[in-house]
This record gives C-alpha cells, sequence and structure tokens, in this order.
C-alpha cells in the first residue's frame, strides 16, 4: 500500500518561500562536494598502503627467555612527560581593542563612518558587498537598531529596504514618523554569509560601532528591533518576549542614559503576523513617550 502525501509540494514551497523571505540565497561553498567519493578514495588510500608496508621481521628466539637467578627483571618504560599546549591566543580581543579605540576616536558620524570602513578586523566585512551604516535622519528624536543586514540591505548598502523594511516603513508610519523622521542602525553593519546568526566574537567586535554611533546621534528614544540587538545593547539575557513592552535604559560609553523599547523584528513579525499587536502597542508606547520628551 503506498502513502501519498497531497500536501508535500505545498510544505516545501512554503519552506523554500521562508528561506527566501529570510535571505538564504547561497551556499557554503561554491561547489557541490561529495563526500562519498572521498570517504571511498580515502580508503582506497589506506588499503593500498598496507599492502605496500613491509611486514615486520619475526622475533628472535631468546637461549633462555627466564631472567638470570639474582637479577631484576627491566622495569617498564617511565611515561613521557608530556608539555601542554601552550594557551591559544585570541585574535578577536585585539580586534575589538581596536574598534573600541577607533569608535572612541571618531568624532562625527562621517569620521565613524570612514573608520568602520577602513576596519579589517571583523572577518564578515570580507564576505559582505558593501558597508550598511545607517539610514534616516541623524538629528532625529528616535534611533531604530536592528541586529544585521540581509541580502537586500548588503546590495544597496542601507538598513531595512527588503521585506522587512517596508513593513517597519508601515510600522513608523503608523505612528506618523517616517525615514525622514527617524535613524535606522545595525549591531552588524556587515552582513553574514547567508545570512546566518553573528558569532558572540563578530558581535563583540562590532559593538564599539554601534555604541558609538548612538551616542553621536544621541536620540531621545531607542528602539531595539529584536532580541540580538535588546540583549547587545541593554546587557540583557532576558528573551524578548519577555522584554518587549518594558521601557529599558542603554548607557552610553559617556554615561548618557537613553531610554529604550525593545520590541519585535520586522522579520518575526512577517513569520509570525499574530504579534503584530504587541509590536503595536510598543509602538504605541514609542509615540507617548517621544511627545512628553517633546513637549
Amino acid at each position: 500500500m503506498t502513502t501519498s502525501f497531497p500536501d508535500a509540494g505545498i510544505d516545501l514551497r512554503e519552506l523554500l518561500s521562508f528561506y527566501a523571505d529570510a535571505g538564504v540565497d547561497e551556499a557554503l561553498g561554491e561547489e557541490p562536494v561529495d563526500r562519498f567519493a572521498e570517504a571511498a578514495k580515502a580508503r582506497a588510500s589506506a588499503d593500498a598502503a598496507a599492502v605496500e608496508r613491509p611486514s615486520p621481521p619475526a622475533p628472535t628466539p631468546r637461549e633462555n627467555s627466564q631472567p638470570a637467578t639474582g637479577s631484576v627483571p627491566p622495569s617498564p618504560a617511565a611515561p613521557r612527560a608530556t608539555t601542554p599546549p601552550p594557551a591559544m591566543a585570541v585574535p578577536d580581543q585585539a580586534q575589538a581593542a581596536a574598534a573600541r579605540e577607533l569608535a572612541r576616536s571618531a568624532g562625527t558620524l562621517e569620521e565613524l563612518r570612514a573608520a568602520m570602513a577602513s576596519f579589517d578586523g571583523c572577518n564578515l566585512k570580507f564576505t559582505a558587498k558593501n558597508l550598511v551604516f545607517a539610514d534616516g535622519n541623524p538629528q532625529a528624536d528616535l534611533m531604530l537598531v536592528g541586529e544585521a543586514p540581509g541580502r537586500d540591505e548588503d546590495i544597496q548598502g542601507l538598513p531595512f529596504v527588503g521585506r522587512s523594511g517596508k513593513l517597519l516603513d508601515r510600522m513608523l508610519a503608523a505612528i506618523s514618523l517616517d525615514r525622514n523622521s527617524a535613524y535606522i542602525a545595525n549591531v552588524i553593519p556587515w552582513r553574514p554569509p547567508g545570512n546566518r546568526t553573528p558569532t558572540p566574537h563578530e558581535t563583540e567586535i562590532c559593538r564599539p560601532f554601534i555604541e558609538r554611533q548612538i551616542e553621536l546621534v544621541n536620540p531621545k528614544v531607542l528602539v531595539n528591533l529584536g532580541g540580538p540587538s535588546a540583549k547587545t545593547l541593554l546587557n540583557t539575557t532576558e528573551g524578548i518576549l519577555r522584554l518587549r513592552g518594558n521601557w529599558r535604559e542603554h548607557v552610553t560609553p559617556s554615561g548618557t542614559a537613553i531610554p529604550a523599547m525593545p520590541t519585535l523584528h520586522p522579520a518575526y513579525l512577517l513569520r509570525t503576523p499574530a504579534h503584530k499587536r504587541l509590536a503595536w502597542r510598543d509602538f504605541l508606547e514609542v509615540k507617548t513617550r517621544l511627545r512628553s520628551l517633546q513637549g
């Protein structure tokens, strides 16, 4: 008896569509690798080496295998002392320190952008097409920070210009704002390959740049779009569903405290549209706070 799955094609199309929306548009390598062929080749090489290897000579029989009377049997060889391997240096620490120094020395957003463009300490720079610095009005009272650029952002060199960006534009319009009245950036300014999650080392290297960027913009209100942005800039380990809707503070390197609202990332809302109502509540809170600070 054959069991049919009439919805299998639909599920596959939905899965592929989800990957496309998420920006997963490339493999980790340029050419496919046949692992089975590699394994077979390795086994064949090992067999050939075993055939060619000469047999060890037979041991010569001793005249008397018993030790002489009164002799001391040889003691087994003492184990050779092993030297522990030297501690490996972590180059990321030096790169993070260099990033902190570059960020601290930037007196304007233009200088910060030039410093980031010249910085070679983050491996993501070498796989990305463009530095995604920011978009919007640096004089705005509101600044929004996401995690990292996607495919469309990497191509255009601007944050939130794909499907997530279009949704973000609608969310801003719902509270009477747009990109001329807000400033948008990311924690990570270079796209991770295949839209993978940035590593903790990559985030730590890039952290000084976004912290300095926030400090130079000095917004009245900061919105953290998604869990990674909130965890990095608010120094917390709580999940975004627990964080969202609750006012926190982002403290700049110079000690200025900025009101921060963690909320759900637009990409998450595209996958879970039922939670748009939660983000709507968060943006209403942001609108109310902005009005109170402007008045």
